[in-house]
């Protein structure tokens, strides 16, 4: 296993779920700029090679390790990690843009893919998917609702799926009227009240556009039309999504809201592990809710389906925008109900390309990063 993102929320885990297995070995690890941590992973976990995206932190990081491993940093770092190391599994845990260039270069290498970073499939999808049939890999969803999803449509022929639905908690917002979660703060936000994520995704689930992103990545994963993709608010987070068949029959994954579960199935497909979790407890449940998305989520989940029926570099644009006024946001440059404005704004101004290549993808979602920089300033 190489594990790009291995500090954050889902690296963390991943090596949890590796540590309770007999059968899995880590070969590579990933930070950003968590020189300390990725040290102590490194002592735990012995990998052949480490990368840091940021360059800076190599300096403290190098004394720190066995002479034997290594050590690649600033940009390509995990594009060279990945081809050093040629993995069977690349579990692709990192936010953004980032996870893009080192997941094509893992099918490359014939890794399966397990994809916590659904911004390779909105960004390049259309690149992604046809990479990964022609080197005959896998791509394993490890997000929890597309995980859902794939489990699910093992209970029929795809010719029989009627459509998918898609559930969402609703973030830390969901019960705010319209007006107040546009006003809301960065740490009203990142409240969130059944998952414990990064920064960003927070808010983005606060926002509702990491529905927007689920659609499109549901689209490019299980080949679905936007007609065929449905998403509703399920506040409990206990089933994580659903398919309904031909003949009515509606098959749900349900679990615990935690990544371990996902993550474990990702990593030892086509098998499931014998793990020993607390099982899911349905009487002290209660009761489980759901209803329909309130017309703010309903304009932010619009952006996926415009972007799948766009096509182009529509995918790219979101992903761009978002992320700079994501960041526009957490540094206190706007209100969150600007977010889902900007990406409109950049999604309505998408430049026409002649023909979709991962350059074109690259540049079309820094230029969305650019637009709403602009506009922020």
């Amino acid at each position: 296993m190489a594990i790009l993102g291995s500090t954050g929320s889902i690296g963390r885990q991943t090596l949890e779920v590796i540590q309770a297995s007999d059968n899995l070995e880590v070969c590579a690890l990933t930070a950003r700029n968590n020189w300390q941590l990725l040290a102590e992973q490194a002592k735990q976990f012995s990998p052949q090679a480490l990368a840091l995206a940021e360059a800076a932190g190599v300096t403290k990081l190098a004394p720190l390790l066995p002479p034997d491993i290594r050590v690649f940093a600033g940009g390509g770092a995990l594009d060279q990690l990945v081809r050093a190391t040629q993995p069977d599994v690349l579990l692709s845990g990192v936010v953004g843009a980032a996870g893009l260039t080192p997941a094509l270069a893992g099918i490359e290498c014939g890794a399966a893919l397990a994809l916590a970073n659904k911004e390779a499939l909105v960004i390049a999808g259309a690149i992604v998917m046809p990479a990964a049939k022609k080197a005959g890999v896998d791509v394993l969803p490890v997000d929890s609702e597309h995980s859902a999803i794939f489990q699910c449509l093992a209970s029929g022929k795809r010719s029989e799926v009627r459509k998918v639905v898609i559930t969402a908690s609703g973030g830390a917002l969901r019960d705010w009227d319209d007006q107040a979660a546009a006003q809301a703060g960065v740490e009203d936000a990142l409240n969130h009240p059944t998952w414990q994520m990064g920064r960003k995704i927070t808010i983005d689930s606060a926002t509702l556009i990491n529905k927007a992103m689920e659609v499109v990545e549901a689209h490019w994963l299980f080949d679905l039309s936007p007609d065929e993709i449905e998403v509703i608010l399920h506040p409990e987070s206990i089933v994580h999504s659903c398919v309904e068949f031909c003949d009515g029959s509606v098959i749900a994954q349900m679990g615990p809201p935690n990544m371990a579960m996902p993550i474990a199935y990702a990593l030892h497909y086509p098998d499931r592990a014998d793990r020993r979790d607390t099982p899911l407890d349905l009487p002290s449940l209660g009761s489980l809710t759901f209803r329909p998305l309130p017309p703010r989520c309903r304009r932010a989940v619009k952006l996926g389906f415009e972007a799948i029926r766009r096509g182009g570099v529509a995918g790219a644009v979101v992903n761009g925008a978002n992320e700079a006024a994501v960041g526009a946001f957490l540094d206190g440059r706007i209100r969150l109900g600007r977010i889902v404005e900007l990406v409109e704004d950049a999604l309505d101004r998408t430049p026409a390309v002649d023909e979709v290549t991962l350059d074109a993808l690259i540049e079309a979602d820094a230029w969305a990063q650019q637009q709403v920089t602009a506009a922020v300033a």
